[in-house]
């Protein structure tokens, strides 16, 4: 890769990018599936047996019943290895993350009427949510973060978390002192398909969660995808992104720097600049390749703009918005004369970014708005992780003998016209002495 390719923006080349990021869904990796379904069964009629055998086997680690689960000691050794500033910054950024949150709650509500009718509705705390952390050579105590202090935040009184161990049966310290940090109550040293199906299904030591939450890799989104619907999870993630909406007003070395901020997850990150100046895409498209040859993972970003980075000219900005809110990005950037304005015009995103000094990763890591976000387009029907995703609501209807009087021969009507006899009985019998 010289430069950033660089494309006209027509409804041909749109078709093109949206069928191009498609093919990074979880729907292609059917292969997997049976690997998967198998490591769950084996869990699920296995327990910790199955699971020792597999980090055995996939991370050179040995575990036993004694010491599966961290410690507090485990924990205060972790933060003995951590720089202080380092732990007070995740501090800081726990506390903005509960802020914002905080925002988030609703209570109940009830409506009373005089003619004896009342509807309400009521929020309670989901009672037990498994977060799931990766591990691995990379440590993501951001994610713990934006994971569990929304949780903390809704009410929730029991917060399993599993992530994977080394080989010499440690997590990584920064990870640990995340947990610590945001409020989890116990810690199990499991990951990939087993640790998901040892939360949704139970084990002796680990137990059945209500709902799932958390990134990792694609065993791990089949395995989330597979247990749905027998517990609730947040979403099936896909590969990063980013969009960048600018006119000829932005600084391509911003700019730049920006695409290259999520190109480096992996290579199926996509990142997209679209823009009404030509010059721009071409000084943005130099900026990139400079930069590249300089950042520690420039063999990751290569692939992932060869594959999905593109820079896209647009006629007009009326142009570029429409392209941006069928892209449906997971984070979007606008650095526009007037952001604010543009961006009342945008329907489709997850995270919306707005002017030149709020870069993306500003979001990942410190602002307070949850950095779990809707990827490859679901950004038009789903929303970021927040309070409401581990919280569940009940309806509450009370009707009084008269409330119901007034209205029980619509209600027989309507179950009659359905042929659900028994439900126009069930209102009837309560009227039966005054129709004699």
């Amino acid at each position: 890769m010289k430069n950033m390719r660089i494309v006209n923006l027509t409804n041909e080349t749109k078709k093109n990018l949206l069928e191009n990021l498609l093919k990074r869904s979880t729907n292609d990796y059917g292969e997997y599936e049976k690997t998967v379904a198998d490591i769950i069964e084996n869990v699920k009629a296995n327990k910790e047996a199955a699971i020792f055998e597999y980090a055995m086997k996939f991370d050179k680690c040995e575990l036993t019943k004694e010491n599966f689960e961290v410690t507090r000691a485990e924990i205060d050794e972790a933060y003995e290895q951590l720089d202080d500033n380092f732990i007070r910054v995740m501090k800081d950024s726990a506390a903005n993350i509960r802020v914002y949150h905080e925002k988030q709650k609703r209570t109940g509500w009830f409506d009373a009427k005089e003619d004896g009718t009342i509807l309400g509705q009521k929020i309670t705390p989901m009672q037990k949510v498994g977060v799931y952390v990766p591990g691995g050579k990379a440590a993501y105590p951001s994610t713990t973060l934006m994971n569990v202090v929304p949780a903390k935040v809704a009410g929730v009184p029991n917060i399993i978390m599993t992530t994977p161990a080394g080989a010499d049966g440690k997590v990584n310290p920064a990870t640990l002192a995340a947990a610590d940090i945001a409020g989890v109550d116990r810690i199990f040293k499991t990951g990939g398909a087993q640790a998901i199906a040892a939360l949704a299904y139970g084990t002796d030591m680990i137990p059945k969660v209500d709902k799932i939450v958390g990134p990792g890799n694609i065993f791990v989104a089949l395995a989330k995808r597979a247990v749905f619907g027998h517990v609730s999870i947040d979403s099936v993630a896909g590969p990063s992104e980013i969009l960048v909406l600018a006119d000829e007003s932005a600084t391509p070395r911003y700019v730049a720097a920006d695409l290259l901020s999520q190109a480096e997850h992996d290579e199926l990150a996509s990142a997209i600049l679209i823009t009404t100046s030509p010059e721009l895409a071409e000084r943005v498209s130099n900026e990139v390749e400079a930069f590249v040859e300089r950042l520690e993972r420039k063999d990751i970003i290569r692939k992932s703009l060869d594959n999905y980075g593109y820079i896209l000219v647009a006629q007009d900005m009326e142009m570029a918005i429409d392209a941006a809110n069928e892209i449906a990005s997971e984070h979007l950037e606008i650095l526009t004369k007037n952001p604010f304005d543009t961006m009342t015009k945008i329907r489709n995103a997850g995270a919306i970014f707005l002017g030149e000094y709020s870069s993306e990763p500003l979001g990942d890591y410190y602002a307070g708005p949850n950095h779990v976000l809707p990827t490859n387009g679901t950004a038009k029907f789903f929303s970021p992780l927040n309070v409401d995703d581990y919280k569940k609501k009940s309806s509450i209807i009370s009707y009084s003998k008269e409330a119901l009087e007034r209205v029980h021969e619509d209600i027989e009507l309507f179950a009659q016209k359905e042929g659900l006899t028994a439900h126009a009985n069930s209102i009837r019998v309560r009227f039966e002495e005054k129709a004699r």
